[in-house]
């Protein structure tokens, strides 16, 4: 039976007392970390340096923090009421300030996106790997410890890996073959639902365990982000490829809960769905590609990620069709605080529905393959990108100048096994162009110094002017393919290159119809059923209140806007009041300004609100 323990300090001893002074740590990837236990085994090595600390992990999770006093005034409220009392792992902040002693070492293959760019020490020790790779690396390393939130069962002796049993199942199982030793801490959760099957382990799977109200925290809960027009346009394109009877993977963040929202209209208001991507004009795509109707036979779910847009299609009766008993197979979760409430406020046999597994069984075919065939069919693996060439490389994980965004992840596999498969498709999903304080820029480049899915594997892309199918095309086509969903802003100067290349004719020229590529395009096509309801900000809900609701867009005008838009929106602002921005400026704690800078940021806020209601 695990020895138990109410104290962290006291479970390190434990630890330092089975393994001795060199630690081989590995942590799951987000959720499931034992903050607990890590931020004590951190701390004992920060203080006595004759402690070797190597720890292997992925998606260390941090509360958003602000750049700036007026995104401070948004966020902190927001964190406080969000977080509460989350327990902040402490070597992220060690590594962002440079003030890890030599004896510690830490590796991640996952970043949480965009947050450790520009942070030499973790950028040189980012380890690039595919999710179903990294349990080899772990074992390669000599892991020695284990530390894994766990949700308990008592009464039937199991322990739950719940969020992630994506690696930790097999590491389990390589000890028990003598492949390898390790000390399995586990830190009791109770917020975490017990999940069955491959994620239930025998009590005394675990040797250690922390269990105490003082060591209890709320879990990482991040806020679901609202959906613009642009996300919404690629959602419903992407939709639109999903066969019924299919297997789907959907991604997490804006894009994701379009896609899932874009499904639910397919289903119940078929009709307004159907309607509403005409309205978007964009070029019908090949047969394989264009499914409208609805879902009579429903979907599976096989995902690396259990994203809460999955159990908004389950309640809306398209997430259905079963395999093996389960409507979902997934590795691990992470999500709002309505999703860890409805899994463990969840009757267990339905709950047994949303299986968790090894990242190996949903992100390969390998290991049971025939039966893996049989019940994969139809699949669409929809996953974001940040950028693509226009002969069909996909980026997703970094840049140029070989700075990590956040990594490969399970993309590759799944864009593997689209090709495996028979009748599966990758569908890889991007908006068309971003903004930025140096101007617009196009997410669709002629050519790229880094890419993640390379153009040999080039599939699907998607943006929010339509559905580019590149699978088995020539270079020539695929280039006029990804050019009719280009923004019409650098859709010339993307030709000029291709045909400075030789890659596609000189007598070619762009379709009338993509000519009309822009945003005021997507707001005219979708600004009615948007003021119809369909496509609400927030259709699965939010813990944002209403006046965060109403900041967001405004906050988003400031991050993007020049030095000279942030003075013409100040100048505008010192001439506005409107009765609804009074609430915001209340939240902001701007509304009585007691000084020069606060009046100034009560200016800049009422017109960048002014600017977000105009758009």
């Amino acid at each position: 039976m695990p020895q138990r323990f109410e104290s962290a300090e006291r479970l390190v001893d434990a630890i330092l007392e089975r393994v001795g002074r060199r630690i081989v740590l590995a942590l799951p990837l987000g959720l499931g970390k034992a903050n607990h236990i890590v931020n004590a085994l951190f701390a004992r090595a920060m203080q006595d340096r004759g402690i070797d600390l190597h720890i292997f992990t992925a998606l260390s999770l941090e509360r958003p923090a602000a750049k700036s006093d007026l995104e401070r005034r948004f966020v902190a409220p927001l964190a406080r009421r969000v977080f509460g009392d989350y327990p902040d792992l402490a070597y992220p902040a060690a590594i962002r300030a440079g003030k890890l002693p030599d004896n510690i070492r830490i590796n991640e293959f996952f970043f949480l996106a965009g947050k450790w760019l520009g942070v030499p020490a973790a950028q040189q020790n980012y380890i690039s790997a595919n999710y179903t790779h990294a349990l080899g690396y772990v074992l390669d390393l000599g892991v020695n410890v284990i530390a894994q939130l766990v949700a308990t069962r008592p009464e039937h002796g199991q322990v739950s890996l719940s969020c992630n049993p994506d690696l930790t199942v097999d590491l389990l199982a390589a000890r028990r073959e003598g492949r390898a030793s390790f000390v399995f801490a586990g830190q009791v959760n109770s917020e975490l639902p017990f999940m069955g099957g491959e994620a239930a382990v025998a009590e005394d799977e675990v040797d250690l365990v922390l269990d105490g109200p003082a060591t209890d925290f709320p879990l990482f809960a991040p806020p679901r982000e609202p959906i613009d027009l642009v996300d919404y346009a690629a959602g419903l394109h992407a939709a639109r490829t999903v066969p019924d009877g299919g297997t789907l993977q959907i991604g997490i963040g804006s894009l994701g809960d379009a896609v899932a929202r874009a499904l639910v209209l397919r289903q119940h208001e078929n009709a307004a769905f159907a309607e509403t991507l005409a309205r978007l004009r964009a070029p019908q795509p090949a047969a394989p590609l264009d499914h409208r109707g609805t879902f009579a036979a429903g979907l599976y779910g096989c995902t690396e990620m259990f994203v809460e847009g999955l159990l908004d299609l389950y309640r809306a009766g398209i997430l259905r069709r079963e395999v093996d008993g389960a409507v979902v197979h997934a590795a691990f979760f992470l999500g709002s605080r309505a999703l860890y409430r409805a899994l463990l406020e969840m009757p267990e046999t339905e709950r047994a529905k949303f299986r968790m597994t090894p990242v190996a069984f949903v992100n390969e075919i390998f290991g049971a393959e025939q039966e893996k065939r049989q019940a994969r069919v139809g699949a669409r693996f929809i996953n974001d990108a940040m950028m693509a060439t226009l002969l069909g490389e996909v980026v997703s994980d970094g840049l140029e100048n070989g700075q990590v965004v956040s990594g490969v992840g399970g993309q590759y596999n799944f864009v593997a096994q689209a090709f495996a498969l028979a009748g599966a498709r990758s569908v890889l999903a991007l908006r068309s162009h971003r903004v930025t304080r140096a101007g617009v820029q196009s997410n669709i480049r002629w050519n790229y110094g880094h890419a993640t899915i390379p153009r040999h594997l080039r599939d699907v892309v998607v943006t929010e002017y339509g559905v580019a199918d590149l699978r088995g095309k020539t270079d020539r086509d695929v280039i006029a393919a990804m050019l009719a969903i280009t923004d019409a802003r650098f859709q010339d100067e993307l030709l000029r290159q291709a045909k400075d290349a030789g890659k596609i004719e000189k007598r070619f020229e762009i379709p009338a119809a993509a000519r009309d590529n822009t945003p005021e395009a997507i707001t005219r096509a979708l600004a009615p059923a948007r003021e119809a309801g369909l496509l609400p900000e927030f259709p699965f809900g939010t813990d944002f209140t209403e006046e965060e609701q109403r900041l967001l867009p405004a906050l988003k005008v400031l991050k993007t806007a020049s030095s000279r838009d942030l003075a013409r929106l100040a100048f505008k602002g010192m001439f506005g009041r409107e009765a609804a921005d009074a609430t915001c400026l209340e939240r902001m704690s701007l509304a009585r300004p007691s000084n020069l800078a606060e009046r100034f940021y009560a200016s800049l806020l009422r017109g960048a609100l002014a600017q977000a209601r105009r758009a």
